[in-house]
């Protein structure tokens, strides 16, 4: 499935992600603490995520029912019973000094993400997805000089998402990211917004000549935008090439990403698991996940994206790489769903969400909800190119004119831009009998076998139309009429 990949300067990149997506509960993993995002620093911390003396914590059951989402639309095993591990390290905002995550036994296992790159479908293993507390955070900024502790995001729940180490480049990796974040978004189990750190990868990234073994990694934090990432990975694959060359050695360690000089820099150096002492948490009895409540969690599922392409293939007639890019997100979904049904040509309906479409909604920063130009109004355009009333030239310019005006009277539109095709045949066989007669030239060549020249013909009879003739009727008549 995934395409032999490229070298870099004779090297192989090597590179697995691990995410962390912030759940969508009301409250915390292991307190009944809000974890609404923007409140003043430490309004949203209680008794227990302050690990006060006495404080126990209580598991979220919201928490562990979008670990079982993930799990089931990732083909994974939900593990029956899983453990929570203390993870030992001490740091300002970690008020116990420990974090509470999963270790030898976590909640999700195994399973994979398919996306595209290109017209190539890839697909990415995953080791483990496992729940785990959030820590606070450091402010360094108006405070004189000092530093600043923050503990409301303290216990907010977290779904660690590890991958297998099978992605060969950064394009790959930041797709990948992209299908991730597509994916939990879809399920409605993480909001997905990146400023706020509801979701942010970090990349483990290392160089090997072919055929030896894994390379040293380095692990690069925290990058909280695709683009970042794409960045981050490039710098870090050339930083490392250049290093061995120079007759370097990798040395293993956490770095950071600068967008604004575009470098990563170490932080420090890259702890290995025994260096935190993981041993399961006494105060959390095993999480068992029995069979009826994973048959509840599916029962309330979505129709999941690679299902609803598969339909997407079936009822609609789309290749298979159309259907992906039309489940990309449940709202370009449903605006395909209205845009096909408004045309009767689904093939034709994906072709300008792919193209014209997407390329404007690009230009401007929008999602598609917020598209100027509604999935009727697309609709009844894409039935007008289909029933020969505009060209796709045409089309171009009366989507630019509803895209500024924000109208939905496609018909209005054509007309007032003079863009209706000729429909009178009569007619248009003058025109071409004209444009025959005054290119006696391209006759002769077109009928010694060059098929530019007859493209040369179709233009001047366009050109003569002033763009409103069929092309498809053009072409017609012209071969009827040069024999």
């Amino acid at each position: 499935m995934n395409p032999k990949p490229a070298l870099i300067r004779g090297f192989e990149v090597v590179i697995g992600i691990e995410t962390h997506a912030q759940l969508s509960t009301r409250s915390k993993i292991f307190s009944g603490a809000s974890t609404t995002f923007g409140a003043a620093p430490n309004t949203q911390a209680c008794a227990v995520d302050l690990a006060l003396p006495g404080t126990l914590p209580v598991m979220n059951r919201g928490a562990v029912e979008r670990a079982i989402r993930f799990g089931l639309a990732v083909g994974a095993t939900v593990a029956p019973q899983s453990i929570f591990a203390r993870k030992n390290y001490f740091y300002p905002d970690l008020p116990k000094g420990y974090q509470i995550s999963q270790y030898e036994t976590p909640v999700v296992q195994g399973g994979a993400v398919e996306f595209y790159l290109g017209q190539a479908r890839h697909r990415v293993n995953l080791t483990r997805a496992h729940l785990e507390e959030d820590a606070g955070k450091s402010l360094h900024e108006d405070y004189h000089g000092l530093t600043g502790i923050d503990l409301n995001r303290a216990g907010t729940p977290l779904l660690e998402i590890v991958t297998e180490p099978d992605m060969r480049s950064s394009a790959e990796a930041a797709e990948y990211a992209r299908a991730l974040h597509a994916l939990v978004v879809w399920l409605d189990i993480c909001d997905g917004n990146m400023q706020e750190g509801s979701f942010r990868c970090d990349a483990n990234v290392s160089v090997r000549r072919p055929g030896e073994a894994f390379g040293t990694r380095r692990e690069i934090k925290n990058l909280n935008s695709f683009k970042f990432l794409q960045q981050a990975v490039d710098y870090e694959i050339q930083w490392q090439i250049d290093l061995i060359e120079d007759g370097g050695t990798v040395q293993q360690a956490t770095v950071l990403f600068d967008p604004g000089s575009g470098e990563t820099r170490a932080m420090r150096s890259k702890e290995d698991a025994h260096d935190y002492r993981y041993f399961p948490d006494p105060d959390l009895p095993p999480l068992v996940i029995g069979p009826d409540w994973i048959a509840e969690v599916r029962a309330a599922m979505p129709e999941l994206p690679g299902v609803m392409a598969a339909r997407f293939q079936s009822d609609y007639g789309l290749p298979a790489y159309d259907a992906s890019m039309m489940t990309q997100s449940k709202v370009f979904a449903a605006f395909f769903e209205a845009t096909a049904m408004a045309c009767g040509n689904p093939k034709l309906a994906a072709n300008w969400l792919m193209g014209e479409v997407s390329r404007r909604l690009n230009a401007a920063t929008l999602a598609i909800d917020e598209c100027p130009v509604g999935a009727v109004a697309l609709g009844r355009l894409v039935a007008r190119i289909v029933d020969g009333t505009v060209s796709n030239s045409g089309a171009r310019q009366v989507l630019d004119a509803l895209w500024s005006r924000n109208s939905a009277d496609v018909d209005a539109v054509i007309d007032e831009l003079g863009l209706k095709q000729m429909d009178d045949s009569s007619a248009l066989e003058a025109i071409v009998d004209v444009v025959v007669a005054a290119n006696a030239k391209s006759v002769e060549e077109y009928r010694a076998g060059k098929d530019k020249a007859f493209n040369a013909l179709v233009g001047q009879v366009m050109k003569a139309s002033k763009g409103k003739a069929n092309p498809a009727q053009v072409n017609a008549l012209l071969r009827k009429r040069l024999g």
